[in-house]
């Protein structure tokens, strides 16, 4: 009897390390998520010169009117971004791939934004969305097509779908082939 209190003691012990863990993770992520309006509010800590000294950096703005408006721009585009990438790792459904396209697509706009300013890349256009979403549209209405399919030929529980769609592979070819 004691050896199985001990088993369970165990167990217990080993949830309880885990919600922790659960529990510090949520709450990092809600306060990054809570903090957004802080960090957007940041640029109206730059000067409205053309060039901000820190002890860091020296920026220079060429392509914006002053530095200001160049971190404006910036955080601009880096929030959703941030806020696109937590909402795709924490996501558990089964259309979560989906929104790598606007983490792409936010990806390509602040490149183009700090592009006007230091001007380190060739001109890009949104035709290099086309490769990944050739990816994406195909898998998610492949995964769609499961779903409808096991739907329609076995009596399922909510819970039996859940599980078989939270399915997380270890490696990366697991990964890859978790979508065909």
């Amino acid at each position: 009897m004691t050896k199985q209190k001990q088993e369970l003691t165990k167990e217990k012990s080993k949830y309880q390390l885990t919600d922790k863990k659960h529990i510090i993770k949520g709450s990092v992520i809600a306060t990054i998520i809570a903090s957004t309006p802080l960090m957007f509010q940041f640029y109206k800590s730059v000067p409205d010169t053309k060039v901000w000294d820190t002890f860091l950096f020296t920026y220079t703005s060429i392509h914006y009117d002053d530095a200001n408006v160049a971190i404006w721009v910036l955080s601009g585009k880096l929030i959703p971004l941030l806020l696109l990438i937590i909402w795709f790792s924490t996501c558990r459904h089964w259309w979560h791939h989906a929104i790598i396209v606007p983490i792409i697509l936010y990806i390509y706009q602040t490149i183009n934004s700090i592009n006007d300013d230091l001007i380190f890349f060739d001109d890009l256009n949104s035709l290099h969305l086309l490769p990944v979403m050739a990816i994406i549209i195909p898998s998610i209405y492949l995964g769609r097509a499961r779903i409808f399919n096991k739907l329609n030929t076995v009596d399922k529980t909510t819970q039996d779908f859940e599980d078989e769609l939270t399915f997380k592979p270890k490696t990366l070819w697991g990964k890859i082939k978790q979508f065909f």
